[in-house]
């Protein structure tokens, strides 16, 4: 592997675990977006704020307190972070983090929503190509039940039937018969 693409790949598994599932959308919290801008948080919520026309419900939203909990509890936080996080953050969806890319108005931001945006692609791709092989799976699943009844039903005769010539074994053999 060429070390440009090591690179890419190190920074894209860096997004990967700083997308989480909040309120069911996968989202971003300002305080990983400001650290891979390279900006302090409270400079990223100060620009969300001044422009907070561009950022609706859909695309970008606040944690509740109970959230906010239950978030600290999962997140593998170091003593540092924990104690950093008195606010709840503001959680970005793709769209939100792509309005940041306006609002933050550098060349960083613009490369680190780039590389951002094709990570989501990327699990939207991956989402999608999952739900057809699971849509395929239960197909099957479907046939084979379908099947095991009929194989079921199959043993069910040849038990009848090994039972009836046991209860009736006075028929004569049919063949050729060899005489001495």
């Amino acid at each position: 592997m060429k070390k440009k693409e090591l690179q890419e790949l190190v920074t894209e598994q860096k997004i990967l675990s700083r997308i989480y599932v909040i309120r069911g959308e996968k989202v971003m919290l300002d305080r990983d977006l400001a650290v891979l801008y390279g900006i302090e948080t409270r400079v990223l919520k100060q620009a969300v704020k001044r422009n907070i026309r561009r950022f609706p419900k859909d695309f970008m939203f606040e944690m509740t307190a109970g959230e906010f909990a239950k978030w600290r509890e999962a997140a593998e936080l170091s003593p540092e972070d924990r104690q950093g996080l008195r606010y709840a953050p503001f959680c970005f969806s793709e769209q939100g983090v792509t309005m940041l890319s306006c609002v933050l108005n550098s060349q960083t931001a613009i490369d680190v929503n780039i590389r951002i945006i094709r990570v989501f692609v990327k699990m939207r791709e991956y989402a999608l190509t999952h739900k057809e092989i699971l849509i395929q799976l239960a197909r099957l699943e479907k046939e084979v039940k379908g099947n095991s009844q009929d194989i079921e039903n199959i043993f069910i005769v040849l038990k009848e039937l090994i039972e009836k010539q046991r209860t009736n074994p006075s028929r004569n053999k049919i063949g050729f018969k060899q005489y001495d």
